[in-house]
Protein backbone atom coordinates (compact mmCIF):
# COMPACT_ATOMS: atom_id res chain seq x y z
CA UNK A 1 0.00 0.00 0.00
CA UNK A 2 1.10 3.48 -0.81
CA UNK A 3 -0.82 6.67 -0.14
CA UNK A 4 -0.70 10.43 -0.20
CA UNK A 5 -2.58 12.89 1.97
CA UNK A 6 -4.38 15.92 0.56
CA UNK A 7 -5.80 18.06 3.40
CA UNK A 8 -8.42 15.73 4.98
CA UNK A 9 -8.33 13.12 2.20
CA UNK A 10 -6.02 10.15 1.57
CA UNK A 11 -5.58 8.71 -1.91
CA UNK A 12 -4.51 5.10 -1.45
CA UNK A 13 -3.09 2.54 -3.87
CA UNK A 14 -3.46 -1.09 -2.90
CA UNK A 15 -1.15 -3.62 -4.51
CA UNK A 16 -1.53 -7.21 -5.68
CA UNK A 17 -2.01 -9.65 -2.79
CA UNK A 18 -3.05 -7.03 -0.24
CA UNK A 19 -6.31 -7.49 1.64
CA UNK A 20 -8.59 -4.43 1.60
CA UNK A 21 -9.80 -4.44 5.22
CA UNK A 22 -6.29 -5.04 6.58
CA UNK A 23 -4.94 -2.08 4.63
CA UNK A 24 -7.76 0.28 5.65
CA UNK A 25 -7.02 -0.66 9.26
CA UNK A 26 -3.27 -0.17 8.82
CA UNK A 27 -3.81 3.29 7.31
CA UNK A 28 -6.34 4.28 9.98
CA UNK A 29 -4.13 3.24 12.87
CA UNK A 30 -0.95 4.75 11.40
CA UNK A 31 -2.64 8.07 10.60
CA UNK A 32 -4.85 8.13 13.74
CA UNK A 33 -8.08 8.18 11.70
CA UNK A 34 -11.09 7.69 13.98
CA UNK A 35 -13.89 8.84 11.66
CA UNK A 36 -13.92 8.71 7.86
CA UNK A 37 -15.74 7.67 4.73
CA UNK A 38 -14.18 5.15 2.34
CA UNK A 39 -14.76 4.76 -1.39
CA UNK A 40 -12.91 2.49 -3.77
CA UNK A 41 -12.51 0.52 -6.96
CA UNK A 42 -10.05 -1.96 -8.41
CA UNK A 43 -9.68 -5.65 -9.12
CA UNK A 44 -9.97 -8.58 -6.71
CA UNK A 45 -9.70 -12.35 -7.06
CA UNK A 46 -10.80 -13.63 -3.66
CA UNK A 47 -13.65 -11.98 -1.79
CA UNK A 48 -16.07 -12.88 0.95
CA UNK A 49 -19.31 -10.93 1.24
CA UNK A 50 -22.05 -11.24 3.82
CA UNK A 51 -25.76 -10.55 4.01
CA UNK A 52 -27.39 -9.83 7.38
CA UNK A 53 -30.50 -11.83 8.25
CA UNK A 54 -32.49 -9.64 10.67
CA UNK A 55 -34.83 -12.41 11.87
CA UNK A 56 -31.89 -14.56 13.00
CA UNK A 57 -29.52 -11.64 13.71
CA UNK A 58 -26.79 -13.46 11.82
CA UNK A 59 -24.71 -13.01 8.67
CA UNK A 60 -24.60 -15.44 5.79
CA UNK A 61 -21.23 -15.22 4.08
CA UNK A 62 -20.38 -16.23 0.53
CA UNK A 63 -16.87 -16.61 -0.88
CA UNK A 64 -16.14 -15.80 -4.53
CA UNK A 65 -12.91 -16.54 -6.40
CA UNK A 66 -11.92 -15.55 -9.93
CA UNK A 67 -11.55 -12.31 -11.84
CA UNK A 68 -13.70 -9.54 -10.35
CA UNK A 69 -13.80 -5.79 -10.85
CA UNK A 70 -14.90 -3.71 -7.88
CA UNK A 71 -18.03 -1.89 -9.04
CA UNK A 72 -18.48 -0.12 -5.73
CA UNK A 73 -16.67 -0.10 -2.41
CA UNK A 74 -18.12 2.20 0.20
CA UNK A 75 -18.36 2.53 3.95
CA UNK A 76 -17.10 4.13 7.12
CA UNK A 77 -14.32 4.06 9.66
CA UNK A 78 -15.44 4.83 13.20
CA UNK A 79 -14.77 3.48 16.68
CA UNK A 80 -16.36 1.02 19.07
CA UNK A 81 -15.41 1.24 22.74
CA UNK A 82 -12.81 3.77 21.61
CA UNK A 83 -11.10 1.26 19.29
CA UNK A 84 -10.86 1.15 15.48
CA UNK A 85 -14.00 -0.10 13.70
CA UNK A 86 -14.60 -0.40 9.96
CA UNK A 87 -17.85 -1.10 8.11
CA UNK A 88 -17.55 -1.58 4.33
CA UNK A 89 -19.81 -2.91 1.59
CA UNK A 90 -18.64 -4.05 -1.83
CA UNK A 91 -20.14 -4.90 -5.20
CA UNK A 92 -17.94 -6.70 -7.73
CA UNK A 93 -18.56 -7.93 -11.26
CA UNK A 94 -17.19 -11.12 -12.81
CA UNK A 95 -16.06 -11.81 -16.38
CA UNK A 96 -19.66 -12.44 -17.46
CA UNK A 97 -20.89 -9.16 -16.02
CA UNK A 98 -22.66 -10.77 -13.07
CA UNK A 99 -22.40 -8.66 -9.93
CA UNK A 100 -22.23 -9.90 -6.36
CA UNK A 101 -22.36 -7.67 -3.33
CA UNK A 102 -22.77 -7.33 0.39
CA UNK A 103 -21.00 -6.62 3.65
CA UNK A 104 -17.26 -6.90 3.07
CA UNK A 105 -15.58 -9.63 5.11
CA UNK A 106 -12.47 -10.06 2.95
CA UNK A 107 -11.16 -8.99 -0.46
CA UNK A 108 -7.72 -9.67 -1.92
CA UNK A 109 -6.42 -7.34 -4.63
CA UNK A 110 -5.51 -9.11 -7.88
CA UNK A 111 -4.06 -6.17 -9.83
CA UNK A 112 -4.56 -2.84 -8.07
CA UNK A 113 -7.02 -1.03 -5.87
CA UNK A 114 -7.69 2.67 -5.43
CA UNK A 115 -9.27 4.05 -2.28
CA UNK A 116 -10.30 7.53 -1.27
CA UNK A 117 -10.46 7.91 2.50
CA UNK A 118 -12.01 11.19 3.59
CA UNK A 119 -11.45 12.07 7.23
CA UNK A 120 -14.35 13.60 9.17
CA UNK A 121 -13.27 15.74 12.11
CA UNK A 122 -14.40 14.17 15.39
CA UNK A 123 -15.34 10.72 16.58
CA UNK A 124 -18.49 8.63 16.62
CA UNK A 125 -18.51 5.45 18.65
CA UNK A 126 -20.63 2.35 18.06
CA UNK A 127 -22.56 0.18 20.47
CA UNK A 128 -24.15 -3.22 20.08
CA UNK A 129 -27.94 -3.00 19.80
CA UNK A 130 -29.42 -6.33 20.98
CA UNK A 131 -32.79 -5.59 19.39
CA UNK A 132 -31.26 -5.14 15.93
CA UNK A 133 -28.30 -7.46 16.45
CA UNK A 134 -25.73 -5.04 15.01
CA UNK A 135 -23.12 -2.53 16.15
CA UNK A 136 -24.90 0.79 15.51
CA UNK A 137 -23.56 4.33 15.39
CA UNK A 138 -24.09 5.95 18.80
CA UNK A 139 -24.66 9.72 18.78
Amino acid sequence: MEYQKFENTYLVRLDRGEEVLEQVKALSLKEHISLATVQGLGAVNDLTLGVFRPAEKTYQSNRFQGCYEIVSLTGTVSTMNGEYYCHLHMSAGDESGHVVGGHLNRAVISATGELVVTVIPGTVDRAFDPEVGLNLLKF
